[in-house]
């Protein structure tokens, strides 16, 4: 999964990186497995736009992505890796014995050939997945549940992995890739290994017009607007802000808490937020 790199051709090309593609198999996905995808542009289901800057872009379809992995006990082959434009990790197909297709998401050192397991019994392998009771400790491991039987919900994103550090009484205890140390239901399900795609941080766009492509609009900075629209605005020239940066609705706009997990806050063991 290196990059690659372009003659300065243009402007745009001089600082354009972008991946091989190398581990790329196919470029047709399974048609059973896609869905139609309505883009939102930030809307709610008012249509009321509750995120910013979002719009346009190319059209894509949905790949169903099994993060629940409960296939326990039939082996499964990885036939294909596939690029999925909805996420930064690459993907692939299973073909299970049994003759059912599954997409998952591919861990790194996964190849085409390879044959992957589920369950309980499962060797604590790269691509396989195991409930954390049966996966030894200082395991690397992603796509981790939270919920038992709800599917991975965290650690999913290219390049990142999270150790299991503890067991104790029902819970073991992760350490997920942005260090806040985490307690979780031991029956829930985690993948062995770090997810692929290592060098997809190391990106760099180049120009705006990619960013569009991924349905980026633009973000216009507040000093540059009038009071009217946004309380960093007005003045004569280059202003300060004259205040503690804020939203454009008036909210602190750094170092803000706006959690509201009340009902997990117990399962962490140590904040992302704690100063080292």
């Amino acid at each position: 999964m290196p990059l690659r790199s372009y003659k300065a051709t243009s402007p745009g090309r001089r600082w354009m990186t972008r991946s091989t593609f190398d581990e790329i198999t196919t470029d047709q996905p399974h048609k059973p497995l896609l869905e139609p995808m309505k883009r939102g542009s930030g809307r709610n289901n008012q249509g009321r736009l509750t995120v910013r800057h979002r719009g346009g872009g190319e059209k894509t379809h949905y790949r169903r992505i099994d993060f629940k992995r409960d296939k326990f006990g039939v082996p499964a082959r990885l036939a294909t890796i596939e690029y999925d434009p909805n996420r930064s990790a690459r993907i692939g197909l299973l073909h299970y014995r049994d003759g059912e297709k599954r997409y998952m998401l591919i861990p790194n050192g996964l190849k085409v050939g390879d044959v992957v397991v589920s369950g309980p019994a499962a060797e604590a392998r790269v691509g396989n997945a195991l409930p954390l009771a049966n996966i030894p400790l200082g395991t690397t491991i992603h796509n981790i549940e939270l919920v038992p039987g709800k599917g991975g919900q965290i650690v999913r994103s290219a390049g990142t992995s999270a150790q299991l550090l503890a067991k104790e009484g029902d819970f073991a205890t992760v350490r997920l890739p942005s260090g806040e140390m985490r307690r979780v239901p031991l029956r829930c399900i985690a993948t062995i290994g770090q997810v692929g795609n290592l060098d997809h941080e190391n990106q760099s766009l180049g120009k705006a017009g990619r960013a569009r492509h991924m349905g980026q609009r633009p973000e216009v900075r507040g000093v540059a607007m009038t009071p009217r629209d946004h309380p960093h605005g007005g003045g004569e020239g280059k202003s300060p802000t004259g205040m503690p940066p804020k939203t454009p609705w008036g909210k602190p706009a750094m170092g803000y808490r706006t959690r509201r997990g009340k009902t997990t806050s117990r399962l962490i063991v140590r904040s992302r937020h704690r100063k080292a």
